[in-house]
């Protein structure tokens, strides 16, 4: 049977979310704990790989089990009992068999948040960019993105990808006293795409380049155009949303 798992946590402990040979991953750490719990050996796929750093307030997995489990409640409560402080899984559900967490999804929702004076409490949770920024400019520069374009200028170099097109429904800036959020929503998002996103609307923000000029690096498909990469610790997965009928 295919379940499919919501899933949040605090990524600043973490290589980020697919395993890898050299430090801890959210993906090996679920993959243990459940494997322990059932008894057998699984392998979960995720809705998205988020790098080192990078928060998740939700997210969504598929794993298959040999055997049945009647009481998904109990396995989502003896799990979270297993798992690490900040690790939670919030629900679980039976999906058809050819649901695919990554596959499946019809949208992603991404925020980047930012404080503008510094705060202990946000510490590896918020970005502490202290330069003033024009909120409007950099909200005129984002209304470009909307629509479906070609974001290889925001992508990673290597990223092993068929194409670099991407819808975006939603992309704009909020603020709120002290504090900044960007809010970018798309069918799929390119490695790097988000945080070099947010570093290049600085650049509109703090004066550095016009909002021609960052329209220009949208169609230029150039990496080297766009700013640098904002840190990962103020980036969050928000939202993840499917098609209804994929539930049992």
């Amino acid at each position: 049977m295919r379940l499919f798992f919501e899933i949040q946590y605090n990524g600043s402990n973490y290589i980020g979310w697919q395993t890898q040979q050299d430090g801890i991953s959210i993906q090996s750490v679920v993959e243990d704990s459940l494997g322990k719990l059932l008894r057998e050996q699984v392998e979960i796929y995720g809705s998205g790989r988020t790098d080192a750093g990078v928060h998740c307030e939700q997210q969504f997995f598929h794993v298959d089990v040999q055997q049945d489990v009647e009481d998904l409640d109990q396995l989502l409560f003896r799990l979270n009992a297993f798992l690490p402080k900040d690790i939670y899984l919030p629900s679980v559900r039976r999906v058809r068999d050819d649901v695919h967490a990554r596959y499946a999804a019809l949208q992603r929702v991404y925020n980047y948040r930012i404080t503008t004076v510094r705060n202990p409490f946000l510490d590896k949770l918020a970005w502490h960019h202290f330069r003033h920024v024009n909120i409007d400019l950099m909200n005129e520069a984002a209304s470009h993105m909307l629509g479906e374009h070609d974001f290889e200028s925001f992508s990673k170099v290597k990223t092993n990808v068929k194409h670099f097109l991407c819808d975006v429904t939603q992309a704009e800036w909020h603020v709120q006293g002290d504090r900044l959020e960007f809010v970018i929503a798309a069918n799929r998002f390119l490695r790097g795409m988000v945080r070099a996103t947010v570093g290049t609307l600085i650049d509109v923000g703090t004066g550095k380049i016009s909002v021609e000029e960052f329209k220009n690096i949208i169609h230029h498909r150039d990496r080297k155009k766009a700013g640098a990469n904002v840190p990962p610790y103020g980036l969050y997965l928000v939202h993840v949303k499917y098609p209804d009928d994929i539930y049992i």
